[in-house]
């Protein structure tokens, strides 16, 4: 019990150590001349080939939530929180992305996950097709579709992968494998006789028929890939886990075989190449990922558990399913794409819920520091961004180091009385006492599920329209600046590591490489110096 004791005692002491030297003015003008220092040294851009491409996904992660994030993470270590960092605060460059949908000013995830994964901006409700397709129209769909940054990287021989907290074929994954006019379509189950009769495939197939050498899945989404009222593994007593495929196919049980026959093709050229199929969530701690080529990951029936509801002996974290992607997709000399997905945000702010979701985009950013971890800055463009906002805001005055879900320290000159620094602009968290908005002194709002007030009564809790920051670090990562279109995305992580169609750049009239790697020696230095700044 003397080590939290004396986390806690440097805590405090660091913590009154910064107030003190926030009193001098000197403490603000080094601080200021350090950080121009290092902004004058990006004026030497980084133009080399990305030779792994990453983008970090916070679903719903609005500047607002990121800068509560940013002061939940610093308080959740002692301190105010204000001044505390995020790992993609320390990315160098910093944009705004356009959000709206062809149909939508305020978007959808799923039409915007078609933007920044296919370069093309589309219909709300529609993944992996154009702005041609209309949504729930089956009929629509064949000739307009469009592929991703993924098949993109996996056709340039790179390996890839899908981490995600949310189904595998929820909006923003779905968008990297499939086409598909209506993003609810999960399985055959989900869609109606006509789109099957049309010929329509629903997610969880095209996971596995369109691109179906996807190195890395990981996710929940199991029932939607197991034949009706099948009893889930886990969880054989819930009927709602039961497979929902009315065509009766086994999808696990069909990739499983496929890639057995895989693995005996490829171990006649080289030693070593295995597979690993996920069912039972602890199973992924006991991994060697260097004995790992392809893996799915199926850790739940649907979504992932909140990270603050998280069983952290049996249910893995972002981290820890990031951390396992990279180790096996880089073994490819050829390098690698990843899609990470912090899908949770989103629901947790659709539920009113601000502490699950703020929760949530923290863990995301431990995601981030891990990835930086595992790689280098020299040849890995590495893109955190949001698909959209929400409708949430704090505010009131709140003095610092006020807990991020704390009290204003006002209360409402109109009904007297007090009200939480968190609220939304409409949700579930609307209500009213005898005619009269509740009084939060008298409710526990510091609970993990506590649903902060709102000015409109909604079950759910809406999409926010605002722009969306983009952070990036790594090979042409300064391609990522002002106020961009959120579909320019895909293309600058394309150029950047010469796959798709933007391959010009990177040969000399010669045809030898213009942009080169560099010795892994130096990429450790500076990724060394990268983290130590």
């Amino acid at each position: 019990e003397i080590l939290p004791f004396l986390i806690d005692v440097t805590c405090k002491h660091v913590f009154l150590w910064f107030v003190e030297q926030e009193k001098d003015p000197g403490f603000w003008k080094e601080w200021a001349q350090r950080t121009l220092k290092n902004a004058l040294n990006l004026q030497d851009l980084n133009k080399n080939v990305a030779k792994n491409i990453i983008l970090f996904l916070g679903d719903g992660m609005g500047v607002p939530t990121v800068t509560a994030a940013r002061i939940l993470k610093g308080q959740l270590n002692g301190q105010n929180g204000e001044e505390t960092q995020l790992e993609m605060d320390k990315f160098p460059y910093v944009a705004l992305s356009k959000t709206y949908n062809t149909n939508a000013q305020v978007p959808d995830s799923a039409g915007t996950a078609t933007a920044y994964l296919c370069g093309v901006k589309a219909n709300e409700g529609t993944v992996g097709v154009s702005a041609a397709a209309v949504k729930s129209q089956c009929n629509t769909t064949r000739g307009n579709e469009v592929t991703s940054i993924l098949k993109w990287a996996k056709d340039a021989g790179k390996s890839v992968g899908i981490v995600t907290t949310t189904r595998v074929n929820h909006a923003t994954p779905s968008a990297a494998y499939a086409h598909c006019v209506d993003r609810d379509w999960y399985s055959d189950g989900e869609m109606p006789d006509e789109a099957l009769q049309n010929g329509c495939k629903d997610i969880a197939r095209q996971l596995f028929e369109n691109i179906p050498d996807i190195d890395v899945i990981m996710g929940g989404g199991r029932r939607s890939m197991y034949p009706r009222n099948t009893p889930d593994v886990e969880y054989p007593g819930e009927k709602k886990h039961n497979g929902t495929r009315k065509d009766g196919r086994n999808l696990v049980g069909e990739w499983t075989d496929r890639m057995k026959d895989k693995v005996k093709d490829e171990t006649r050229e080289k030693q070593g190449t295995s597979f690993h199929l996920f069912i039972y969530n602890k199973d992924l701690f006991s991994l060697n990922p260097n004995n790992v080529d392809y893996l799915l990951g199926l850790f739940e029936p649907a979504d992932l558990p909140y990270e603050l509801e998280r069983n952290k002996e049996t249910d893995p974290s972002l981290t820890e399913m990031v951390d396992v992607a990279i180790k096996i997709l880089q073994k490819n000399e050829r390098g690698f794409y990843l899609l990470v997905e912090g899908g949770r945000i989103d629901h947790g702010h659709h539920d009113g819920k601000a502490k699950q979701a703020l929760h949530e985009a923290v863990e995301m950013d431990r995601a981030i520091t891990r990835a930086g971890l595992l790689t280098s800055i020299y040849d890995t463009l590495t893109v955190v961004t949001a698909d959209h906002s929400h409708v949430f805001s704090f505010g009131g005055y709140t003095h610092r180091g006020n807990s991020i879900f704390g009290l204003a320290p006002i209360i409402s000159d109109i009904d007297q009385k007090p009200f939480t620094s968190i609220l939304y602009g409409n949700g579930p968290g609307f209500k009213l006492v005898n005619g009269a908005r509740e009084n939060v002194s008298t409710v526990d709002f510091k609970q993990n599920n506590y649903q902060a007030q709102a000015a409109v009564p909604l079950s759910m809790e809406t999409h926010g329209g605002e722009d969306v920051a983009i952070f990036s670090k790594g090979p042409m990562a300064h391609l990522l600046h002002g106020v961009q279109e959120q579909h320019y995305i895909p293309h600058v992580m394309a150029y950047a590591a010469c796959i798709g169609q933007n391959k010009d750049h990177c040969r000399t009239n010669s045809g030898s490489p213009f942009l080169s790697h560099i010795s892994p020696t130096l990429a450790l230095l500076l990724s060394v110096k990268w983290l130590l700044c």
